[in-house]
């Protein structure tokens, strides 16, 4: 039987006062004029965003969720250009060690999903080199929780820039220029608009990079076309991860808005998916990318609990039968 466990994005409907998002623009930045002031309120905002991370991590090991994507804006103004002599690590540094060790302690697996700017295939140098100084900064506050940084950032393959082939090649060719430790790092996900699970999965063979797959932004591209003949290849390319293969699910807002996300999952339309994928992988772990984050979470898990083709294990996970 294969095991499915649940997971959600960075907030929660269900924890009040809990945001790890907390931010200061570089505008606010400039208007103290005492600069080290300045530095020290950005600190101080990163360790709030930091405890409500913990806080978030508490929530799920009580609901015994183990599935968990951290906020990417966790650091206001990390990168941004006239901070780049600032240390940011180093004032967090115990927090992030107290987060970690909670993580691993409750087998909580954690994640990111850079923003949008980041993109390995510009043509732009400049923004592939502010892309990288992105990933390092989530390097960083990985390696800052002393966990294994090997496959937890999400990317999009890029921009499509209206010539697919040449921006996938852009791609290999400025895969290049990632360092090792970030290359290894890095998953990449089919979208909804420009790189099809096919374009992806080519990069991803190619370059030895695990796709997660994205069951909506598939249908949205496509609506019905088969995917489940390429289910073995996407699998396969986690052959060497030390972590179980992942997906992401989420449901049409509407049939006219079909690619928006809707607040809750379609029960009956995750189901099409696990039930085609059912045996041929011991375990998959599902990111739910739904508005209602992990009210989402417990609402799909209370249809599951009424389901006859599912065994449930626990607050987020169950069995396919």
């Amino acid at each position: 039987m294969t095991i499915v466990r649940l997971g959600y994005v960075a907030m929660s409907m269900k924890l009040k006062n809990a945001s790890p998002s907390q931010t200061m623009t570089f505008a606010a930045f400039q208007k103290i004029k005492d600069r080290e002031a300045a530095i020290r309120k950005l600190e101080r905002i990163a360790l709030a965003n930091l405890e409500n991370t913990h806080r978030l991590l508490k929530h799920n090991a009580a609901n015994e969720i183990h599935f968990y994507r951290l906020t990417s804006r966790l650091i206001p103004l990390a990168n941004h250009g006239e901070l780049a002599d600032w240390n940011y690590i180093k004032p967090l540094k115990e927090k992030l060690a107290a987060i970690g060790d909670f993580a691993l302690k409750h087998g909580i697996r954690i994640d990111f999903h850079p923003d949008h700017f980041v993109v390995i295939n510009s043509p732009d140098k400049d923004v592939l080199k502010n892309s990288l100084k992105t990933l390092k900064m989530h390097y960083l506050l990985l390696k800052g929780m002393k966990i294994d940084p090997a496959h937890r950032c999400v990317l999009h393959v890029g921009g499509n820039y209206k010539e697919t082939e040449k921006s996938l090649e852009r791609f290999v060719d400025n895969w290049m220029d990632v360092p090792r430790g970030i290359q290894k790092m890095i998953l990449l996900e089919n979208d909804d608009t420009s790189f099809t699970m096919q374009d992806t999965l080519y990069l991803c063979e190619k370059l030895g990079i695990p796709l997660v797959f994205d069951y909506h932004h598939h249908l949205a591209h496509h609506r019905n076309a088969e995917w489940e003949e390429e289910w073995e290849r996407i699998a396969a390319t986690w052959k060497d991860s030390p972590l179980p293969i992942k997906m992401h699910i989420s449901s049409p807002k509407s049939q006219t808005e079909f690619r928006h996300h809707s607040d809750f999952v379609d029960a009956e339309m995750f189901f099409d998916f696990l039930n085609a994928i059912k045996g041929t992988v011991p375990e998959i772990h599902c990111m739910i990318e739904a508005k209602q984050k992990d009210a989402a979470l417990f609402a799909l898990m209370d249809e599951i609990k009424k389901r006859s083709d599912a065994e449930i294990i626990d607050g987020s996970s169950f069995y396919l039968k």
